[in-house]
């Protein structure tokens, strides 16, 4: 009832607004262009869904809050996401006179749900979409509500109306009807009279003012609208007369960036006034782009020329000035200028200057800032006279202190001057065959602004006569003092040559040694060293205490310091002293070398637990010696038999040159490294399990294979000042487990090279001579392996001329069955699983039978520490990593037979190879298992048809959905792009 009475409400207003205007009226029929001749609406093509024809008469509504009736347009946002759009365009309009575009719009949807927001655009003269002009952004009322757009657009201009309803990701509809152009004014909405575009200056405020027709009122919302996007509030409303008034809106604070073109937008709660565009300009105040040209150069003047042809911003120029100051930043003066050269004048001899120029355009702020400055300085004159009254204040052995009368402006005649002493004297030393050499010295002077002022001329030799005079100068010319002669006193040697002061370093001394001062300056009477220890590697050393001081004569220029820290750095100070006494000190440092650490002692080598691949010892933190451990090793070497002469006992060696368990056999190496820890995992003891077949810094912790017997060390690294110590200690010991029959089952413990007992319990004593008797062990199993493997390879070779001829046919059977499946199966996913599944199967059951070969059963079977047999030990033990263990399938495991066959099918390759072509890109069947042996020996003996071909022929992608992927038995499988669907 509510909505009938709102929908009878806003169409009686609509005939009303008929009635009093008495003008035209076009309606815009609610249908899509291309449906029928009369039907102008049209879809966008760059929207994200359509409009649609509404008609609840024809069909029933799919929602209850569809509306009834027929001849509307809607949108169902049911499935759609938030954001997307769907935009319904009005033919382009070109009115000449006033006019009102009305509408109805409604909006449904659930009660819990936002509904689909309505934006309306005003498109002119083909411009961007720009910003909208109403937006219907709030609940849902279930009922028509009409809409009237006041557009004063007018021709030659034409603009265009765009609805764009836009989905809140939740189910509803917008539909709209009664598009309605009417030739009179909106009645409830204002309407606008041309507004005028502006020009400003950068940093400026710009102002539009909108003529409105009408009175102010309180509910109606004005703004101005800009293109890019920018608004302003209304600043201000003046009537003009009774009917219009004039709205300011201010755009502050304007760049290059706000230069666009704007509109005023008048808001009420029927509609929404829109007038035409004007443009909005910002002009950029003018900046030279160079600074001003120095031409001339005077004590008091300047010449420059003003280089202001090129700017960045905008013109006219109208008003050129100069503008100028110190470099200390006090502002002298701003001149204007006419011409294109000026004179600066008056200005103060030896000070810097930074000259710019100014320009202005017009409009307010139309001055832009200063163009980049020219820094000029102004030339000086000569001093007047030399330093005046200069004489002697102080005389030491190494230095004379002078004093002179102080000067002013008047005398330098420039603001930037230097004083300079020049001495020169002859060094004694010679003899009276040689010339020595005249030195001849210069240095600069600093206080020379005090009220009285002296310097210091140092470095001199003692017992020397010196010539001293004073030059004052500046950039134009200097002037001389007076000479004056000083003799200078005696004083202390040199010091000791830095570069004779050698020292040898050891773990716990240091030896030093130097030579005589070579300024002695007198009778040298002792040496003074003194030591101190200033750091250590090791954090733990309590340096408090290593310090100390000798004297040694003056025939003794060496000493051997005893009782140092390892790893530490001392410092060594030696002076040479005369009847003055000491003279300088040279400093030096040196640093002992760190020792090994020291390794926990281990009484017994029993591991904390053992199993035929692993061994879990206990490992220790070591004592750090001049250097923190920086690491741990453990070592795993495989004990051989050697021979070792009775009486003496193994030397225990470490293991500097880590070699990785992949690298061990490359290089025929005996040990590898099975883990490296920081020393941060070993603060107190810790088990660790040797063989956990992890990675531990790069290093792999392979099991240990029970057949053979090894050595575990454990050792810590310490690393500084470029040396590395190692200390290593054996910890546990882990023997081989042999398994022979020969009329009697038994397992025996094999020990480790160089153990005097069994670490496992045996069914017989061993005998004495071990090494006869593993020998002897070792020939009796190569026979019975010999003789095995001729048995088993007989007996294949037999079996496959057999199953050739029976196979055949299996064969060739598929081959046609592979053509008959290209032409029915309509799914190519389906076949590449079918092949992709019989490859797998395949793989993995040969890799069963070839790697696990200790899973035979058999009371006669036996393994030896052998070179035969060796190599395929470590491959049970050692998985293929890139073969998924949960694929392997002990029913479908082949026999000894089959894969005796296998190696003499690669024999006979070369003889039984025919033409036989492979079409990849096409689906083949799946190969049984019993058949893939054929399937093989076939590729081996064709031209392009291989392994590599079929896999070519496979489609790519993803052959089976991803919930497959998650099954248990799948998780392994994931890592290639087709996995086996397991349905």
């Amino acid at each position: 009832m509510e909505r009938t009475g709102t929908f009878l409400l806003s169409y009686c207003l609509f005939l009303l607004s008929l009635g009093l205007s008495g003008a035209r009226a076009d309606t815009f029929k609610a249908c899509l262009s291309g449906t029928s001749p009369e039907c102008s609406l049209v879809q966008s093509k760059e929207d994200d869904f359509d409009w649609e024809q509404g008609d609840t008469r024809e069909r029933p509504a799919l929602y209850s809050w569809v509306p009834a009736g027929s001849s509307f347009l809607f949108v169902n946002t049911s499935g759609r996401h938030s954001g997307q759009r769907a935009q319904l365009l009005l033919p382009p309009l070109k009115e000449n006179d006033t006019h009102c575009l009305n509408f109805l719009f409604y909006q449904g949807g659930g009660r819990e749900a936002a509904p689909t927001t309505l934006n309306i655009y005003i498109k002119e003269n083909n411009s961007p979409l720009g910003v909208p002009v109403f937006n219907s952004s709030g609940p849902a009322y279930h009922a028509w509500k009409g809409v009237e757009l006041a557009v004063s657009t007018f021709w030659p201009n034409f603009y265009q109306v765009v609805f764009e309803a836009v989905s809140t990701g939740h189910r509803g509809v917008l539909a709209i009807r009664d598009i309605t152009l009417q030739g009179h004014q909106c009645m409830s909405t204002p309407h606008f009279l041309h507004i005028k575009g502006v020009e400003v200056n950068a940093g400026q405020t710009a102002t539009f003012h909108c003529t409105v027709n009408g009175r102010p009122q309180s509910n109606v919302l004005l703004y101005l609208q800009g293109m890019s996007g920018r608004q302003a509030a209304v600043r201000e409303t003046k009537p003009v007369n009774s009917r219009r008034y004039v709205a300011s809106f201010d755009v502050t604070n304007t760049s290059r960036g706000d230069t666009g073109r704007y509109r005023c937008i008048s808001q009420s709660e029927r509609g929404v006034g829109v007038s035409s565009y004007a443009e909005l300009t910002v002009k950029q105040p003018p900046v030279p782009i160079a600074p001003p040209q120095l031409t001339a150069v005077g004590a008091t003047y300047l010449w420059i020329q003003l280089n202001a042809n090129s700017i960045n911003g905008d013109g006219p120029i109208i008003e050129r000035e100069v503008e100028y100051r110190t470099t200390l930043g006090m502002l002298i003066d701003t001149t204007p200028v006419d011409k294109p050269t000026h004179k600066i004048g008056h200005l103060d001899p030896d000070t810097e200057y930074e000259i710019s120029v100014l320009l202005t355009r017009p409009l307010e702020g139309g001055t832009g800032s200063p163009g980049p400055p020219l820094r000029a300085k102004t030339k000086c004159a000569d001093p007047m006279h030399g330093p005046r009254r200069l004489e002697v204040v102080e005389v030491q052995s190494k230095q004379v202190t002078v004093r002179w009368e102080p000067f002013g402006y008047n005398v330098t005649r420039c603001h930037s001057y230097n004083v300079t002493a020049q001495y020169r004297y002859k060094p004694a030393g010679g003899t009276n065959r040689e010339q020595v050499k005249e030195e001849v010295r210069e240095e600069v002077l600093y206080d020379t602004l005090s009220s009285a002022p002296q310097h210091t001329v140092r470095n001199l030799p003692p017992y020397t006569n010196v010539s001293l005079r004073l030059v004052l100068s500046n950039p134009e010319g200097s002037k001389e003092s007076e000479e004056l002669l000083v003799l200078t006193d005696e004083d202390v040697p040199g010091a000791v040559p830095l570069d004779s002061v050698t020292g040898s370093s050891y773990e716990q001394q240091i030896s030093l040694s130097w030579r005589e001062p070579l300024q002695k300056y007198g009778l040298i009477r002792q040496y003074e060293v003194s030591y101190k220890a200033l750091s250590s590697f090791d954090t733990e050393f309590d340096l408090s205490n290593q310090s100390g001081k000798v004297f040694k004569t003056a025939n003794e220029t060496s000493h051997v310091f005893t009782g140092l820290f390892p790893g530490s750095t001392y410092s060594f100070t030696i002076r040479a002293s005369t009847i003055k006494g000491f003279g300088p000190p040279v400093i030096t440092q040196f640093t002992t070398k760190i020792s090994a650490p020291l390794m926990p002692a281990y009484d017994q080598e029993s591991p904390l637990n053992q199993t035929e691949t692993s061994v879990t010892v206990l490992l220790r933190p070591a004592q750090s010696r001049g250097a923190p451990v920086s690491k741990y090793q453990v070592v795993v070497e495989e004990e051989r038999p050697r021979r070792q002469k009775r009486g003496t006992a193994e030397i225990l060696r470490c293991y500097p040159v880590p070699i990785h368990f992949q690298n061990a056999t490359l290089l025929n190496s005996q040990y590898y490294f099975s883990a490296e820890l920081p020393m941060s995992e070993l603060r107190a003891p810790t088990p660790f399990c040797v063989g956990d077949n992890r990675t531990y810094s790069g290093y792999w912790n392979a099991p240990l294979l029970p057949h053979k017997s090894y050595g575990i060390y454990y050792q810590a690294v310490s690393s500084a000042n470029g040396e590395t110590k190692i200390d290593c200690v054996r910890v546990a010991t882990k023997a081989a487990i042999i398994v022979t029959q020969l009329t009697t089952p038994y397992v025996r413990v094999a020990p480790a090279a160089g153990d005097k007992q069994l670490t496992g319990a045996a069914t017989r004593k061993p005998e004495p001579e071990q090494g006869n008797q593993s020998d002897h062990t070792v020939k009796i199993a190569g026979a019975i392996a010999g003789l095995l493997l001729f048995i088993i390879i007989f007996l294949g070779v037999v079996l496959l001329m057999k199953k050739r001829r029976r196979n055949s046919q299996s064969y060739t059977y598929y081959l046609k069955l592979a053509k008959k499946r290209k032409e029915t199966l309509s799914s190519r996913q389906e076949m590449t699983l079918m092949v992709n599944s019989s490859q797998h199967t395949t793989v993995v059951d040969a890799h069963a039978h070839t790697l696990n070969g200790r899973t035979v059963s058999s009371p006669s079977s036996f393994t030896l520490k052998s070179n035969t047999i060796s190599t395929s030990v470590p491959t049970s033990y050692y998985p293929d990593p890139f073969v998924p263990t949960a694929i392997l399938d002990d029913s479908q495991t082949m026999n000894s037979e089959t894969s005796s066959l296998v190696q003499s099918h690669y024999k006979q390759r070369e003889a039984d190879r025919e033409a036989v072509t492979y079409q990849t890109g096409q689906l083949h069947p799946a190969i049984r298992v019993a058949d893939l042996l054929q399937h093989i020996t076939q590729m081996k003996c064709a031209e392009g048809y291989g392994f590599k071909e079929e896999y070519e022929s496979f489609f790519e992608g993803q052959s089976a959905p991803w919930d497959s992927a998650k099954k248990d038995e799948n998780r392994m499988k994931n890592r290639y792009g087709n996995i086996i669907a397991c349905t």
